[in-house]
């Protein structure tokens, strides 16, 4: 979207990102963070769930746990921005967990996420020694 245009879909309002359908919608002070959660709900929803998406993209907290680990993941593959940056990105914006952060979460407490993307063929199922740790 354009500098200052409304964002279509935004649950949480203006910079964040919104999803209708199977589109993301941002602008470029929208925070990565929330671009990259919204594209992955796309990411884990089913197929036949995607085009009926509006705003909210989830049902379940299985599901939007599975979102914010494959978000953080996926983060080291954009540059300039890796696990680390986004996991406080995420902290400084308010998403909370149990253990205190998102690092705690992600790396003490987050194997249901994990589990529930592997068995849906989301994550490579890599024996845990070659298991990427967060940076």
């Amino acid at each position: 979207m354009a500098d200052g245009a409304p964002i279509p879909g935004s649950y949480w309002g203006e910079p964040e990102a919104g999803i209708i359908g199977t589109t993301v919608y941002v602008r470029g002070d929208t925070p990565v963070h929330s671009m990259l959660h919204e594209a992955c709900h796309l990411i884990v929803l089913p197929p036949e769930r995607r085009a009926a998406v509006h705003t909210d993209a989830t049902d379940s907290v299985a599901e939007e746990d599975a979102t914010c680990y494959l978000q953080i993941v996926l983060a080291d593959a954009l540059p300039g921005v890796g696990s680390a940056r986004l996991m406080a990105d995420m902290d400084a914006w308010g998403y909370t967990y149990r253990l205190g952060s998102t690092r705690a979460w992600f790396e003490q407490d987050a194997e249901d996420a994990r589990q529930w993307l592997l068995e849906r063929g989301l994550l490579p199922r890599l024996p845990l020694a070659a298991t990427p740790a967060p940076h």
